[in-house]
């Protein structure tokens, strides 16, 4: 009895202690510079992100932000070194849909979901599903029909989710398509201008000139809603598949055990960053809406972001490298 009075005695101080611990962490962060890790050349959505919310974030903490592009193998080389920096909230990444969809592909040196923290998603962006201007088919359902039809239909395909949208697409609707591979797309649209391949699944901002320019036309695109730079196009999902959407996304993320107080700040500064109306007003004219999200939230889509495309790369007995 008087062990248990001792410890009742003792809990109101540990407990505050344990708040007092986690309101100094929260304090003390950050206390020197936060690295942004970029796991991709300069020039994409992952790195115009980062380095949008690079200068906000360096105002609001009064600690440099650099913004650092370690690219190579497809964003496992600097995914790597964000899995590997301090779990103190100093060293972040801002990664692509290509961080789940890499298990598909290859075997890596880190556990996709197991090794990292999730701050918050930070943009998504449709797909648009797009053909020579004389292709046989403009919606997805003729898409469909036409390769029922005529068995060997082709289409352009990258890497991540531009290799496997049309795969998942060609399952769903119960046909078969052959992929024809392309290092990006600059190299696969004078491919599909001439109609040498027949369909590509690719981001909007790429194909959107050969779009406008009339070399392209747009069958559908491929989020939950319509591409605001397409605003007469239809996605798949109202057009012929109700369940089908596929989009390129970014999220801040960083190593695994982060602080929890740590987290909840780095969530709150980087979403207060992202709403800021210039940031989400160059997003847009990327043909990207700013999303933010709560740290469970991120982990639980990229979770579900993993399943989704891991299954159908097995489906299509693509395996990891």
């Amino acid at each position: 009895m008087t062990i248990n009075r001792r410890a009742a005695l003792a809990a109101p101080f540990v407990l505050a202690a344990g708040r007092s611990d986690a309101g100094a962490q929260t304090a003390a962060f950050p206390n020197r510079a936060v690295r942004i890790i970029v796991p991709y050349t300069p020039g994409g959505v992952s790195d115009i992100t980062a380095r949008l919310i690079a200068e906000p974030l360096a105002a609001a903490w009064g600690q440099p932000v650099p913004v650092e592009n370690r690219a190579g193998a497809d964003g496992v080389i600097g995914t790597e070194a964000i899995a590997k920096s301090p779990p103190d909230g100093h060293v972040l990444g801002l990664v692509s849909v290509g961080h789940p969809v890499n298990a598909a592909f290859y075997r890596l040196p880190f556990d996709t979901m197991r090794d990292f923290s999730f701050v918050t998603q930070t943009t998504s962006t449709p797909l648009v599903l797009c053909a020579a201007k004389g292709f046989a088919a403009s919606t997805p359902a003729e898409l469909v029909a036409h390769a029922k039809r005529n068995p060997g239909v082709t289409f352009a395909g990258t890497s991540g989710v531009v290799r496997l949208a049309p795969v998942l697409f060609a399952q769903r609707a119960g046909v078969e398509m052959t992929y024809v591979p392309y290092r990006g797309s600059t190299q696969a649209h004078p491919d599909l201008m001439a109609g040498r391949v027949d369909v590509m699944f690719d981001t909007v901002p790429a194909a959107l000139p050969h779009l406008q320019s009339g070399a392209l036309k747009a069958l559908a695109t491929t989020g939950a809603k319509r591409a605001p730079q397409l605003p007469d196009t239809p996605t798949v999902a109202e057009a012929f598949m109700p369940d089908f959407e596929a989009s390129t996304w970014g999220m801040v993320i960083a190593p695994a055990n982060l602080p929890a107080p740590v987290l909840a700040k780095l969530n709150a500064d980087c979403a207060a960053a992202l709403r800021r109306p210039e940031v989400v007003e160059r997003h847009r004219t990327l043909g990207a809406e700013v999303v933010t999200s709560a740290p469970g939230e991120a982990r639980r889509f990229c979770e579900a972001e993993m399943r989704k495309w891991g299954d159908a790369a097995r489906k299509a007995g693509i395996q990891p490298q």
